[in-house]
């Protein structure tokens, strides 16, 4: 867990972040103290705010605390206090991190989506309905070209009976014929019980 370093002095008086940043970018090792000092607790402050969990928020802490080590000599005093752009740095880290985490989320669930498996009655049901298709189209072409006219339109179309023989040209009762003897032919084709 992170916690304050004790504070070092510069000629009796405490230094000032800026001047410790400074000499953190010659490679001062007492200044960097003193910066940690400072910042660690702000910094960790700003990354539990953003990321609401204490282990990842010291995790961001301690990136963002060695980060400032490594690019202390891009601190520029003229754009803005050590302390504002320490925590601009914290903060930036702290939300790359929960991106981060929510972008393989939904990866993970892309993922998870492709591997699922119609399961198993689906794919039964399915190709139960494409052999009852092909059966029902080989009957159909069993059928006298009026009976399956008939059929089709009544059953598939659907189209009442005066419907049917007004589109056949044909008399009412011969269409109501056509479509008993046909849907007969279809039940025996098909085996189903009648």
């Amino acid at each position: 867990m992170l916690g304050r370093a004790s504070s070092k002095a510069d000629t009796g008086e405490e230094a000032t972040l800026e001047s410790c940043l400074h000499r953190v970018a010659l490679g001062d090792r007492e200044a960097f103290d003193e910066v940690y000092g400072q910042l660690a607790g702000p910094i960790l402050g700003v990354a539990r705010r953003v990321l609401r969990d204490p282990a990842q928020a010291e995790e961001v802490a301690q990136e963002v605390l060695v980060e400032i080590w490594r690019t202390a000599s891009r601190f520029d005093a003229a754009r803005g206090s050590a302390r504002a752009w320490a925590l601009t740095m914290a903060h930036a880290r702290a939300v790359d991190r929960v991106r981060s985490a929510d972008a393989a989320t939904r990866r993970e669930a892309r993922a998870a989506e492709l591997m699922v498996e119609p399961p198993f009655d689906q794919v039964v049901e399915a190709v139960e309905a494409r052999l009852d298709r092909q059966r029902v189209r080989h009957c159909l072409e069993g059928l006298t070209e009026l009976q399956r006219q008939s059929v089709t339109l009544a059953y598939y179309g659907g189209y009442t009976y005066s419907q049917v023989a007004h589109l056949l040209d044909t008399p009412l009762g011969t269409v109501k014929t056509r479509l008993r003897d046909g849907l007969a032919r279809l039940r025996d084709c098909l085996g189903v019980g009648g």
